[in-house]
């Protein structure tokens, strides 16, 4: 039997907690942690996710006989805070011309910029995967009719749902990030060897001096982090974020549910005083193929220990597991020195009002053309690599 009779329903969730997770689980992907059941749980129920910070919780799932076939994470907000992919400027261009922006609906990991499946669709001999996402997509223009909603919007996309969405009437927008990838390196070394000379002895330099800073430098798994480790963790957040972003969105009850229930999917990188106490470091999330960068801070300020802990230790992570892809996360051209190249991240949008959406799609065409430009630059330049031949 397939997948695409009568007998498939969809509804929306309020609460990711209303689904089964070791089903919602069975249909994430095999390189995403954020999609996990988990990981959406800790942000709900630490109430980083909910009224108070307007993300309202609107998951949609699809059904067949009792069986979880097709899901996706879906938020309900009146803001455009903690996406990344930013429309700040769409927002404001309507409003100026008295178009009401808000409300709108986001599929998305709430203050993550990692790339993942959003459709998410069970991988079975009677599944039509096409089938099931055109009833999780029509399920959304539903309800963004019932909550008058008035764009929806699909963040950090793999390329082929993008082009999924496309076809139903979505407007594709291309930005970009910075990600290091594995070009099958047998080790850091290997990976140096294939930098220009001068790039080459700039990473050196670098990691020399922070490794001879006076500080110990470990990396852990979850397993292995301390209670003094959590603590210094959640510490060294809240210092990059009063320094850099003004608002912490995420709280130290939610870091307290990533030790009981996430620690499988964590690695960090810490730098350690004499006396074993944590003076810098970084909290970062993997799964199968992918590593990914996330939180980073520092109680003591020492000369290239940023490099070390959030890119170079990292990169070594992904080549000594032969993982393919590490992502350190949003911004930063000057990672590209360091063996983070710009790659392209995809998303897809709705917007109700025809004139904001003619304004949007001839907005993204040209975004799509320049960063093309810049991209067809950076490489004819290789960046810090070797150029071919």
């Amino acid at each position: 039997m397939r997948y695409a009779g009568q007998a498939m329903q969809t509804r929306v969730l309020t609460a990711i907690d209303q689904v089964n997770a070791a089903q919602w689980d069975a249909l994430s992907d095999a390189n995403d942690p954020f999609t996990e059941h988990a990981f959406l749980a800790a942000l709900e129920r630490s109430a980083c996710v909910g009224p108070k910070t307007g993300w309202l919780p609107c998951h949609v799932v699809a059904e067949e006989h009792g069986d979880l076939i097709g899901a996706l994470p879906l938020y309900l907000k009146d803001n455009s805070y903690g996406e990344y992919i930013f429309d700040w400027g769409w927002a404001e261009a309507a409003q100026r011309v008295g178009i009401p922006y808000y409300p709108k609906l986001v599929s998305a990991v709430p203050f993550t910029p990692a790339t993942g499946q959003r459709l998410l669709i069970a991988n079975g001999a009677g599944v039509d995967a096409n089938a099931v996402t055109d009833a999780l997509v029509r399920q959304v223009r539903r309800l963004a009719d019932d909550q008058r909603a008035l764009s929806i919007h699909w963040l950090f996309l793999p390329e082929g749902q993008q082009r999924l969405l496309v076809e139903r009437d979505y407007v594709a927008r291309v930005t970009h990030q910075y990600h290091f990838h594995n070009a099958d390196y047998q080790s850091f070394a290997d990976l140096l060897e294939r930098f220009r000379s001068p790039a080459r002895k700039a990473v050196l330099r670098e990691r020399r001096r922070a490794q001879q800073s006076g500080l110990r430098i470990e990396r852990r798994f979850g397993e292995e982090l301390t209670p003094a480790d959590w603590r210094a963790l959640y510490l060294f957040y809240r210092d990059t974020t009063s320094r850099k972003w003004g608002q912490p969105y995420l709280n130290r009850d939610f870091f307290e549910r990533l030790r009981q229930s996430f620690a499988h999917r964590i690695v960090s990188t810490l730098a350690y005083a004499d006396d074993d106490a944590p003076v810098a470091g970084t909290l970062n999330f993997y799964k199968g193929q992918h590593l990914y960068g996330r939180y980073w801070g520092c109680v003591e300020q020492r000369e290239d220990l940023h490099f070390e802990l959030c890119y170079y230790q990292l990169i070594e992570l992904t080549i000594e597991r032969k993982m393919t892809r590490f992502e350190a996360g949003a911004q930063g051209p000057h990672k590209i020195k360091r063996g983070l190249m710009p790659s392209p991240i995809y998303s897809a949008h709705w917007l109700r009002h025809p004139a904001v959406a003619e304004a949007v799609e001839a907005f993204c065409q040209s975004e799509a053309r320049a960063l093309q430009q810049e991209l067809a630059a950076f490489s004819q330049h290789s960046g810090p690599f070797k150029r071919p031949g």
